[in-house]
């Protein structure tokens, strides 16, 4: 029963925007100090794995991510929504889901202590050269406006720079505005580039007359996905849910991550790279399944060493602490019993996600029936709350305001809005790293080629952005022809 409350509120909050699955375990936590250290955990890991899942929901059905994990279940989630299949995107991201989290469980259970010594690999020049990669996917996200692309990434890289400096502390861009020392939060930039102008370009339309809902009703009565779909995606779903968990043994790193990496390398691999972001069922199923295998991924690191994966799982250890565990290479000796307990808690906790969303799903599709007349001013309102629930700031909201116009200037000259989110969440990991790197190795530039790993995550981001390049050189040379 625990699990189940856990699971329901995780799903409930990570569909409100701004609500992310951090602010699920952390509104929840409280509950839990009456409870015993087994039930208590379990129902915030049901909270976990919940909150990953409902980001997808309004990702899918109103262009509005419910959770950082959930922006590349947008690029082809809405899409399918707006061509009448909104019912098959929310079935392909609930059972993707599923098998990630599941996916990740039994790695977990099963191999914990050897990728959280994997783990431990990773300093500065590692983590270079991961983020590095990460950032490479605005080459495959922008399809053929790669120029116009690269200038949202550029932009994206710095709305990162306004604030502290990370290493020497001086402010940057602030203009002397104390509200600025802490830069931009990430809640209001996603919120405001996907969500607020999507409510703008609503506005436009309606008044010009040339349309009312770009919505259309929803065409896919039942809520089972054919096994001709499951059987295609199957591949891209182990492959999604391998990269999700590893991500997510990475400390720092998180469900946004590893879906942009997943999300590329389904693009890459497909035979039809050019229709993502259309609206193709493969990109809703690699995110959704490499965002939710984060959640086994990111309690190995913490489980073992003690580490937290992610923001969610440092929220965890102070429930731990509370009921008086020490997360730990300990916690396996002297508390077994409870982490086997908790083990089966995270599998029973995506089988009654899996239950939960497919009970929900009819009622979640109906959303897109509704006028956007009603639609529109109720996002708007979500998208105020959701900004300034994060700091209590009207700075947030006015942020959310000014990146929502920006969106829309952007969407109406055809420049891609994801490269911009992309290069906000990876652009502060790839300074610090960095220059903590060449900080270590006293400014030589070496430290990055000593490194077998960083070598790897390099010659990846080479062979990464040649092939996209050679795609769109391809196709580009195909349309002369024709």
């Amino acid at each position: 029963m625990a699990i189940a409350l856990g699971v329901f509120g995780g799903i409930a909050i990570g569909a409100l925007p701004g609500l992310t699955a951090t602010m699920s375990v952390a509104i929840l936590t409280p509950i839990t100090f009456a409870m015993n250290p087994m039930t208590g955990i379990s129902m915030l890991l049901g909270v976990f794995c919940g909150g990953i899942y409902g980001g997808s929901i309004t990702a899918i059905l109103i262009r509005t991510p419910g959770t950082p994990a959930a922006i590349a279940t947008v690029f082809d989630g809405y899409p399918l929504a707006q061509k009448g299949m909104a019912g098959q995107a929310l079935a392909m991201a609930l059972f993707a889901s599923f098998c990630g989290g599941m996916i990740s469980a039994f790695i977990l259970i099963f191999s914990a202590p050897i990728l959280a010594k994997i783990a431990l690999e990773f300093g500065p020049p590692e983590y270079f050269g991961l983020t590095v990669f990460g950032i490479s996917i605005i080459a495959s996200v922008s399809g053929r406006r790669l120029i116009k692309g690269l200038i949202a990434g550029v932009f994206g890289l710095f709305l990162s720079t306004v604030g502290m400096d990370p290493v020497t502390g001086v402010p940057r861009f602030t203009f002397g505005a104390t509200a600025m020392l802490s830069g931009f939060s990430l809640i209001p930039v996603l919120i405001g580039i996907f969500a607020t102008s999507e409510v703008f370009y609503q506005a436009v339309i309606t008044q010009h007359g040339k349309g009312k809902i770009t919505l259309k009703e929803d065409t896919i009565r039942g809520i089972f996905i054919p096994l001709s779909l499951i059987g295609k995606n199957f591949l891209n779903i182990i492959r999604s849910s391998l990269i999700g968990t590893f991500i997510g043994v990475v400390p720092g790193t998180g469900g946004g991550i590893a879906a942009f990496i997943a999300y590329a390398e389904a693009k890459r691999s497909s035979k039809y790279p050019e229709k993502f972001g259309t609206g193709v069922i493969e990109g809703v199923a690699a995110a959704e399944a490499a965002n939710n295998a984060t959640t086994g991924g990111a309690l190995i690191p913490m489980l073992t060493l003690g580490i937290p994966g992610d923001p969610v799982t440092a929220v965890l250890i102070g429930a731990f602490m509370i009921q008086g565990l020490l997360p730990g290479p300990l916690l396996f000796q002297q508390q077994g019993r409870i982490v086997f307990a908790l083990f089966a808690g995270l599998l029973i906790a995506n089988i009654m996600m899996l239950g939960m969303g497919f009970l929900g799903l009819r009622f979640f599709a109906k959303i897109i029936k509704v006028p956007m007349s009603v639609l529109s001013p109720t996002i708007l309102c979500l998208c105020f709350v959701g900004s300034y629930a994060v700091a209590n700031n009207m700075v947030d909201v006015a942020v959310m305001l000014a990146l929502g116009m920006v969106g829309f200037f952007m969407g109406r000259h055809d420049f891609p809005g994801a490269p911009i989110v992309i290069a906000f969440i990876l652009g502060p990991l790839i300074e610090k790293s960095l220059r903590q790197s060449l900080t270590l190795s006293q400014g030589s530039w070496n430290i990055f080629v000593t490194s077998p790993i960083c070598i790897i995550f390099l010659i990846l981001t080479v062979l990464s952005v040649g092939f996209s390049l050679y795609r769109s050189y391809k196709k580009e040379s195909e349309e002369r022809s024709i």
